[in-house]
């Protein structure tokens, strides 16, 4: 006799699924509730369970935190910002004197374009702040540190606020590398490259005194003069130093706006229309 009966084969783990491809019920292994993360019903369809529920909520935050975390964040975006424009596009400065009247005013505050002169080359005409390696100014004797100067200079460096160093001079580039400026014709008027301006940004309060000179720009440096021509110790008045010419190193970048008070807020013009006839000065060699 056979030792299993032909009727009732012997049964494997693996023997799950009906001749037809489809599992078995014996072969169908119970699901945990716990494993799938569905709450097992009841008869009513109910949740055998209301803890559950209430352990699946997560703990509510302190709005106060909330709202002081995203104004730190906004804030220190801000200052970032502000220090990136700052050493790489713009910066701010105050205008001290009268010199630039009546294009810049006393207490002016300005921004300048940091991508000039380079990568951005100077135009006739550019407005540009430099710093007075030259001694066009006299010395300035620093002034008692206070308690709140820490202030000041955090606003300086991430550039809200206007630098105040009185050791920068701001005038407008009449001569480029290689111009021949001289002064002046019948007219009273400068003439670069042989081809008299009408500088229509002068100060129209004053006629310009005139003040002879004859120069060539050598490479690598510019001449400037102050728009309010009889108050402005400029390139004519220091030509005993350095020929009177700025270095284009000492250049800071050049100035594109006033950005206070609101009331003179306007963009700086360069007055190409002044320079358009002037020819391309000649190298020196």
């Amino acid at each position: 006799m056979p030792d299993k009966a032909p009727e009732n084969p012997e049964r494997y783990d693996d023997d799950a699924r009906l001749s037809d491809g489809t599992a078995g019920v014996a072969g169908v292994a119970e699901s945990n509730p716990a494993d799938t993360g569905v709450s097992r019903e009841g008869n009513g369809g109910q949740r055998d369970s209301e803890g559950g529920a209430h352990a699946a909520e997560k703990p509510r935050k302190n709005p106060v935190l909330v709202w002081v975390k995203e104004i730190v964040t906004v804030v220190a975006i801000a200052l970032v910002l502000s220090f990136l424009l700052k050493t790489f596009l713009f910066r701010a400065f105050y205008i001290p004197s009268e010199s630039m009247e009546s294009t810049l005013d006393v207490n002016d505050r300005i921004f300048i374009n940091l991508l000039v002169p380079e990568p951005f080359a100077l135009q006739h005409g550019d407005v540009v702040v430099f710093k007075d390696s030259q001694g066009w100014l006299p010395a300035v004797e620093k002034k008692p540190a206070g308690p709140m100067d820490w202030v000041g200079d955090a606003l300086e460096f991430v550039g809200l606020a206007a630098d105040d160093n009185e050791q920068h001079l701001v005038k407008r580039v009449i001569g480029l590398p290689g111009d021949r400026v001289s002064c002046c014709d019948a007219e009273g008027r400068i003439s670069i490259n042989g081809v008299p301006v009408d500088e229509t940004y002068i100060n129209p309060a004053e006629i310009p005194q005139p003040n002879p000179f004859d120069i060539v720009v050598p490479d690598g440096k510019v001449w400037v003069m102050g728009d309010n021509r009889n108050h402005s110790a400029d390139s004519r008045a220091h030509q005993e130093a350095n020929g009177g010419f700025i270095n284009m190193a000492d250049i800071e970048g050049k100035a594109t706006v006033i950005a206070w008070p609101v009331s003179r807020w306007t963009i700086l013009d360069n007055y190409q229309d002044v320079f358009r006839n002037v020819p391309e000065g000649t190298p020196a060699k």
